[in-house]
């Protein structure tokens, strides 16, 4: 009689850790090449333990890969630049931005090839510059040009994504391009930085990189949606609080080109680049609570004025949420 109940006991414990397997949940999250904290706790597999969530990480080359996918559902919640969330929300995808993963600043940056002739903005006239289209670089690249007062048609503009760009460049197909690391680190090695990110950002036009859920994943899954903010936060605010151990021979930076690539040396000269908001400026009209709807109202009028876009949304606001980071300060 004992056998027999220590049997029962013992399948009704294997059906019941078959039947929690089976019930587990389950999110595609996307992230693109960019060296950040938080990509030490998705090596470290953090964001499963914090949430019991099976996750799908999907590596993209740019935001606006990253949007095509968000579009036809094969991603939930993803890294994009400003500019192809300004694009994807125009166009009426049910996606909110909800973390500023980084303010760009020096981040990215215009850099001309050694021996291309390009000294001057004015020089760029005919020559090729590469840049992924519907990026923020490309955003920032024609406002650039309107600055220098250059039409983007007496530019040979390509439409190529980082790693296309870091090959071409050493090829000598082109002679500028407008992009971020690591193909930024690769090729600055034979360029020069002519504008960066930051220099057109106090001129007006900010850019961002940020995450966005779609509406109806992030409507039925508050309590993850709380766990991964904080986990961001704490990412974010380990480096902040200690830069120095993300050094280039630091287990933190190894960590990091494991899942990017490229190399460890690079790591903290390409952190520094980066403001990384805080919890509480995540929250405040800065960023999510107005800034942030700010910034994509005037991406969007760029992208339409572009044909990249047909209609403009009557209210930025409605697709950027701080609830979440809200909740993330309150704890979960």
């Amino acid at each position: 009689m004992k056998l027999l109940l220590k049997v029962a006991v013992g399948a009704a414990a294997v059906a019941m850790a078959a039947s929690s397997a089976m019930a587990q949940k389950e999110v595609t999250i996307g992230y693109q090449l960019i060296y950040n904290p938080w990509k030490v706790s998705i090596v470290e597999k953090k964001f499963e333990e914090a949430t019991g969530y099976k996750i799908n990480w999907k590596k993209f080359d740019s935001g606006a890969k990253v949007i095509t996918a968000m579009a036809s559902g094969d991603v939930d919640i993803s890294l994009a630049g400003s500019s192809p969330i300004a694009a994807g929300v125009s166009r009426g995808l049910p996606i909110k931005l909800f973390w500023i993963t980084e303010n760009i600043n020096n981040a990215e940056a215009l850099v001309v090839r050694n021996g291309s002739g390009i000294n001057a903005p004015q020089d760029l006239k005919g020559k090729k510059l590469g840049v992924p289209f519907v990026s923020t670089t490309h955003f920032h690249t024609l406002f650039a040009l309107e600055q220098f007062g250059i039409d983007p048609k007496e530019v040979d503009i390509l439409n190529m994504q980082p790693n296309a760009i870091a090959a071409a460049w050493e090829r000598g197909d082109i002679d500028a391009a407008f992009v971020w690391d690591p193909a930024l680190g690769r090729i600055k090695k034979t360029g020069k930085v002519l504008i960066t990110s930051g220099d057109l950002s106090n001129w007006g036009k900010a850019t961002f990189d940020g995450m966005v859920v779609n509406t109806k994943f992030a409507d039925k899954s508050k309590e993850f949606m709380c766990k991964f903010v904080k986990l961001m936060a704490e990412a974010d605010a380990a480096y902040r609080d200690d830069a120095s151990a993300f050094s280039g021979d630091s287990e933190n930076a190894k960590k990091i080109v494991k899942l990017v690539g490229g190399n460890a040396a690079d790591v903290p000269m390409v952190l520094a680049l980066y403001d990384f908001p805080t919890l509480e400026q995540q929250a405040s009209d800065t960023w999510l609570g107005g800034g942030a709807a700010k910034a994509l109202m005037a991406t969007s009028e760029f992208l339409k004025s572009e044909k990249k876009v047909d209609e403009l949304l009557p209210d930025y606001g409605a697709v950027v949420t701080d609830e979440f980071a809200k909740a993330a300060m309150g704890g979960c």
